[in-house]
């Protein structure tokens, strides 16, 4: 069997060698008579699914980024081990993205060379492992996580379009193998098989366009105006998590509202603090090791004042940003120390910028006395009450009475038939859909979403018309003067038409040239 025009003996030799992990040379197999068996075919397609599997998953990885953060708490909670997590899944699923890809690039190239695709049986035990961690990923995030698939379809929204575009692509490329197998097979059952299958996946391809959407297919006069940027926390990307100095980055990012959560002491005075164990953001195991294992709740104000709240920012380092900051910035983070909520109203009351703030713990037996504590400091502190958003469910009603100028925002949606003039929701993002946020817009709801850190999800936020987005990433959000991608329909419409058209033409000359 002579070698195809253009691919030589040393090429197929190199080709063969790393997927058959047999090192001889091409023509010795072709002495040998080897051929590629069914066996062979059913391990090249098995191959194949490792692969898709496997894209799907660093898909699936790129997405939940936005949320990793979340998973980096919750791993410290349950073992008090601080890792960037995200790291390691990046790695593990590039290396697992790239031995099936070059594995499937070998397998291409050798049928287009006309060799024989004997898969070794390392290789073989590799992919059945590859497939089995990927699933047991799926899994674990389908039972620990599964809000991240909502996430999954929400970025469709975001990708949809040029995920058609790549596939479209990737399957015309598959047109050369394809017609080179077919025209060398002497099974025209299975030739018949692979042809019906494709022409049914390429059919399905073009006109895939029919069912995606997305809020960013619109013109330009359509859109919305920018969504409000709400500091998680401040600006824990440049600063320790709910610190004046975290207040202050989020003032210089053009936050409107500082969001952050509320404790209060054992003599009773209000401070900001998100955990309720003392461990992940402060020193408490070096000054209080006996008690670092209690409640916030449990120690006076005086022994919170000891407290480092900003050298493990530096240690570490939560994010990447913490490696840029300037000597300066590294300086007054270390000097940080957990505030009062009467410190960061009067912070919040110079610098003309609005809290949103949780009471914690909701459960607790003294939690009415908490609430009342909280309002007897904002009250006294001068701070115009329309700059107070209001989010403890617990005792609303008494909160109304006595401050009735503060901003009550619900962690739910709207009831049915509900009428309050100038409501405000505040909802993880994947709970509302974009035909519920244009549909709350429209009713004159303030629509708050967190957390949105990743400019492909703030981009269909602005799209959809969302009010403001809860964010860690003041500092990106605050840059983005326009979506990252905005298409007229008239427009998506030409590119999808003029794609099928390329690719038809592609394969129709790949199928006229490989015969």
């Amino acid at each position: 069997m002579a070698d195809p025009p253009g691919c030589c003996s040393t090429c197929a030799t190199s080709l063969l060698c790393p997927y058959s992990c047999q090192w001889i040379t091409a023509k010795k197999e072709k002495r040998k008579g080897l051929r590629t068996t069914k066996y062979d075919c059913s391990w090249f397609l098995f191959l194949f699914c490792v692969f898709l599997f496997t894209l799907v998953w660093l898909y699936f990885a790129i997405i939940i980024l936005n949320d990793f953060h979340n998973f980096n708490e919750f791993i410290f909670r349950e073992r008090k081990l601080w890792l960037d997590w995200s790291l390691v899944l990046l790695i593990a699923t590039a290396v697992l993205i790239s031995y099936s890809s070059v594995l499937l690039i070998l397998a291409l190239c050798l049928q287009l060379c006309d060799q024989p695709l004997k898969l070794h049986w390392v290789h073989k035990i590799l992919l059945i492992l590859t497939a089995l961690v990927v699933a047991a990923a799926f899994t674990g995030l389908g039972i620990k996580w599964a809000e991240e698939w909502k996430s999954a379809r929400i970025s469709l929204q975001a990708t949809g379009p040029f995920l058609h575009i790549g596939i479209v692509g990737g399957m015309t490329l598959l047109a050369w193998p394809l017609a080179s197998f077919i025209y060398h097979t002497r099974n025209k059952g299975l030739m018949v098989f692979l042809l019906l299958v494709y022409c049914a996946a390429m059919i399905a391809l073009y006109l895939a366009p029919l069912g995606i959407t997305s809020p960013c297919i619109m013109e330009e006069s359509q859109l919305p105006p920018k969504p409000a940027l709400v500091g998680h926390r401040g600006a824990p990307m440049l600063a320790p998590e709910n610190t004046l100095m975290s207040l202050h980055k989020a003032v210089e990012c053009d936050v409107q509202v500082f969001e952050t959560d509320v404790m209060v002491s054992a003599d009773g005075v209000p401070f900001l603090m998100h955990d309720e164990e003392l461990t992940r953001t402060t020193n408490v195991q070096a000054v209080f090791p006996e008690r670092a294992a209690l409640n916030s709740t449990a120690f006076n104000w005086t022994d919170l004042q000891q407290l480092d709240a900003g050298s493990w920012f530096l240690e570490r380092r939560p994010f990447p940003t913490v490696q840029s900051l300037s000597p300066g910035d590294r300086k007054e983070a270390a000097k940080q120390r957990i505030p009062s909520l009467e410190q960061i109203l009067e912070a919040a009351k110079q610098s003309n910028i609005s809290i949103m703030f949780d009471l914690r713990p909701e459960n607790h037996s003294d939690y009415q006395n908490f609430v009342n504590v909280t309002l007897e400091v904002i009250l006294q502190s001068g701070i115009p009450l329309q700059q107070v958003l209001w989010l403890p469910d617990g005792f609303r009603e008494d909160v109304k009475q006595q401050a009735p100028g503060v901003h009550h925002v619900y962690g739910r949606k709207r009831l049915e038939n509900e009428k309050e003039p100038g409501l405000h929701v505040n909802l993880p993002y994947q709970d509302m859909s974009s035909e519920e946020i244009r549909q709350y817009r429209q009713d004159n709801i303030s629509v708050n979403l967190y957390v949105v850190n990743q400019p492909w999800l703030f981009s269909v936020l602005w799209c959809s018309g969302v009010s403001s987005v809860t964010t860690n990433a003041c500092q990106v959000l605050k840059e983005m003067k326009h979506p990252i991608w905005l298409l007229p329909s008239s427009t998506y419409f030409m590119i999808w038409i003029v794609v099928d058209c390329v690719s038809f033409l592609i394969i129709i000359w790949a199928f006229i040239l490989m015969k």
